[in-house]
C-alpha cells in the first residue's frame, strides 16, 4: 500500500509543491496507482497527497503555519457558537416578555430554530466548493439577522401590536420568522467550518467532528452564561444583541479575509470586504441611536407620560400619569398591574371580604408590594400586623419612594404594623416559621396563566399557606377574570379545595380596561369582558364557605356556574394556559 504524501509545506520550492499536484505528466514522481491512492484518500474530506484538491478548492493557501490556522478556525467556532446561542436565548427572552407565557415561547423558538439548523446544513453542501466565501456570506448574514432581530421584534410590538385583525399574531409570525432566519444560518457553519478546517490539515473524519463540536459546545456554554449575567443586567436586550451580532461579523469577516484570502477571488474578497463593512455601519448606527429608539418604542406602547421606567432583577417597571390630574398606572413587564382609575375596586373586593369574616389582628400579603393591598388592611380596626412578602425589591422601594405610588398606597410603608420582605412567595411560605398563625392571607400575585406565577397558584403553594393559617383563617386569592378565562378561574378554585381548603368564588365587574391584564400581552383584552374572579378559602375545620360574608363588595359564584371536573394544578402538572 503507498502511503499518501502529507501536504507541501508553505512556502516550498514551486517544483516541490507542484510535484505532488493530482493529473501530472510524466515526471512528476508518481505513477498511476499512487494517483489512484490519492483520490480514494480524499473521500476522507482532506487534501489528496501533495497538497491537491482532494476537497474542492484543495488544499488552503494560508498565511501562517497549519498548527495556527487550524487553531484560528476553532477559535472562531468557538465564537460563532457563543454569538449564535445568544441570539438564541435573546429571541426566548424577549419573545416571553413581549408576547408572554416563556415556556410556550421557549418551545417555539428552540423547535424551530433546530429545525431550521437542520435545512440549513443540508443546503450549506452547495457551498463547499466556495466554503471561504460561503462562510464569510453567511456570518455576515447572520450578525445583521442576530444582531437587529430584537430591534425589529420590539418595534413590530411597539407600533403594530394593536393592529388586530390578520396581524393579530404578528409578534408571533416574525418570532418564528426570525427563529427560522438563524437557524438556517447557523446550520450552515459547521459544513463550512468542517470544510474549512480539513483543507487546513487532513485529519480522520472523526477525530475532525470531535474538535470542531468541542470547540462549538464550549462557545455555546460561554454564550449561554455570558447572556444571563453579562449582557443582559449590563447592556440590556437590544445593545446586548447589536454587540453580539458586531463581534459575530468581526471574527467571521476576519477569520476569512485574514486566512483564508488567497482561496477568494479578487471579486470575492471586495463583495465580503462590503458586505462586512454595510452590516458593522448599520449595528452601530442603531447602537447609537437605541436609547432614542427605546424611548420611542415606550411611548408607543405606554403612551406619552411615562415619568419611570426601571429594569431590574426581576422586571420591568414603568410607571405612567400621576401627575397633573393623570392616573396613576403601574405596567410590570409590560403588563398592567395598577391602574389609578378602578384600583381602589380592585383592592376592596381582595381585602374587605376576607378581612372583615373573622379575626385580623395578623394579616400576611404575598404579593402586593406597591402596598395597596396593605392600605386597605390598614382601614380595619384591629389589625396589628402586616407583613408584605415582595419578589421585587423595585416595587418596594418605588411604593416608598415615588411621591405619586406612595401616596396613592397612603403611605403604607410609614406605618409601624407594616413589616416587608424581599423573598419569592413560594420559598418564604416554605422555609418561614411565623411567631403566631396569620388570621387572614392574602395572595395579590400576577396572572395564574403566567408560566412564572403557575408554582403560585398550585396545590403545593396553597397547602403551605394552609399551614400559617389560623384555624379560624381565610386566604382570599385573585384567580384571574372570569367571563374571559372560565377554565383557569374555576382551576384555582379546584385547586384550593384539593389543598383540603372550602372555598367561596366570587366576581368584582371592571370598569378600566386591561387592569391587572392576561398573561399574553398581545391578548388584545380592551375586546373581551373585563371582570376579576377571587377565592376566599378557609380551612376545612373553620366555617363554612358560604358563610363570608361580601357585603355587596362582589357578586357570588354559585355551583350552577362551577366548571366541574377540572383537576388541580400541581407543580409537576401546572394546569394554567392562557
Amino acid at each position: 500500500m503507498i502511503e499518501p504524501h502529507a501536504p507541501a509545506p508553505l512556502g516550498a520550492p514551486p517544483s516541490w509543491r507542484d510535484r505532488g499536484a493530482p493529473g501530472g505528466g510524466p515526471g512528476d514522481g508518481h505513477d498511476e496507482h499512487e494517483g489512484t491512492a490519492g483520490k480514494q484518500d480524499s473521500t476522507l474530506g482532506g487534501p489528496g497527497p501533495g497538497g491537491g484538491p482532494g476537497l474542492p478548492g484543495g488544499a488552503a493557501r494560508l498565511p501562517v503555519r497549519p498548527g495556527v490556522g487550524r487553531f484560528l478556525v476553532l477559535a472562531g467556532v468557538f465564537v460563532c457558537a457563543a454569538c449564535g446561542l445568544v441570539y438564541e436565548l435573546e429571541l426566548v427572552a424577549l419573545a416571553s416578555y413581549l408576547i408572554g407565557d416563556s415556556v410556550t415561547q421557549a418551545s417555539v423558538v428552540l423547535s424551530v430554530m433546530v429545525f431550521a439548523m437542520g435545512i440549513g446544513s443540508l443546503a450549506a453542501k452547495r457551498l463547499r466548493p466556495r466554503a471561504a466565501f460561503g462562510f464569510g456570506a453567511v456570518e455576515a448574514a447572520l450578525a445583521l439577522v442576530g444582531g437587529s432581530s430584537a430591534l425589529a421584534l420590539y418595534a413590530a410590538f411597539a407600533w403594530t401590536g394593536d393592529w388586530g385583525g390578520v396581524w393579530a399574531s404578528g409578534s408571533r409570525s416574525l418570532l418564528v420568522g426570525f427563529s427560522l432566519a438563524i437557524g438556517l444560518l447557523i446550520g450552515a457553519e459547521v459544513p463550512l467550518l468542517m470544510e474549512l478546517i480539513q483543507r487546513i490539515r487532513r485529519q480522520d473524519a472523526g477525530c475532525a467532528v470531535a474538535d470542531l463540536f468541542a470547540a462549538d459546545y464550549v462557545g455555546a456554554l460561554v454564550g449561554g452564561l455570558a447572556f444571563p449575567f453579562l449582557l443582559l443586567p449590563w447592556l440590556g436586550q437590544l445593545t446586548g444583541a447589536l454587540l453580539t451580532g458586531t463581534v459575530n461579523a468581526l471574527v467571521g469577516g476576519a477569520l476569512v479575509l485574514g486566512l483564508f484570502r488567497q482561496d477568494l477571488s479578487r471579486r470575492a474578497r471586495w463583495l465580503l470586504l462590503g458586505a462586512n463593512a454595510a452590516v458593522l455601519a448599520l449595528l452601530a448606527s442603531a447602537a447609537v441611536h437605541v436609547d432614542d429608539f427605546e424611548r420611542a418604542a415606550r411611548q408607543a406602547v405606554y403612551g406619552n407620560d411615562v415619568r419611570v421606567a426601571v429594569q431590574t432583577g426581576v422586571q420591568e417597571i414603568v410607571l405612567t400619569g400621576g401627575r397633573r390630574g393623570r392616573p396613576l398606572s403601574l405596567f410590570l413587564d409590560g403588563r398592567l398591574r395598577i391602574s389609578g382609575r378602578d384600583e381602589h375596586r380592585y383592592h376592596r373586593a381582595l381585602v374587605h371580604p376576607a378581612v372583615d369574616a373573622g379575626p385580623h389582628a395578623r394579616v400576611l400579603v404575598l404579593g402586593g408590594g406597591d402596598g395597596l393591598a396593605a392600605r386597605e388592611v390598614l382601614r380595619h380596626d384591629g389589625v396589628r400586623r402586616v407583613d408584605v412578602v415582595e419578589l421585587d425589591p423595585g416595587v418596594l422601594r418605588l411604593a416608598r419612594t415615588d411621591p405619586a405610588l406612595s401616596a396613592l398606597n397612603g403611605h403604607a410603608y410609614d406605618d409601624a404594623r407594616v413589616h416587608a420582605v424581599t423573598a419569592d412567595s413560594f420559598t418564604w411560605l416554605r422555609h418561614t416559621r411565623p411567631a403566631a398563625p396569620y388570621d387572614v392571607v392574602i395572595a395579590d400575585l400576577p396572572d395564574p396563566g403566567i408560566t412564572d406565577s403557575a408554582k403560585l397558584y398550585s396545590q403545593e403553594f396553597y397547602g403551605l399557606a394552609r399551614q400559617v393559617l389560623a384555624e379560624d383563617g381565610r386566604l382570599v386569592v385573585h384567580a384571574g377574570p372570569v367571563e374571559s378565562r372560565r377554565d383557569v378561574f374555576w382551576t384555582v378554585d379546584a385547586t384550593l379545595r384539593a389543598a383540603g381548603l372550602r372555598t367561596t368564588p366570587y366576581r368584582v365587574a371592571a370598569r378600566a380596561p386591561g387592569f391587572v391584564t392576561r398573561p399574553d400581552r398581545t391578548a388584545h383584552t380592551d375586546r373581551v369582558p373585563h371582570d376579576w374572579g377571587f377565592v376566599i378559602a378557609t380551612r376545612g375545620t373553620a366555617r363554612a364557605g358560604r358563610a363570608v360574608d361580601l357585603g355587596g363588595t362582589g357578586i357570588r359564584l354559585g355551583d350552577a356556574a362551577r366548571v366541574e371536573g377540572l383537576p388541580p394544578s400541581t407543580l409537576v402538572h401546572p394546569r394554567y394556559a392562557h
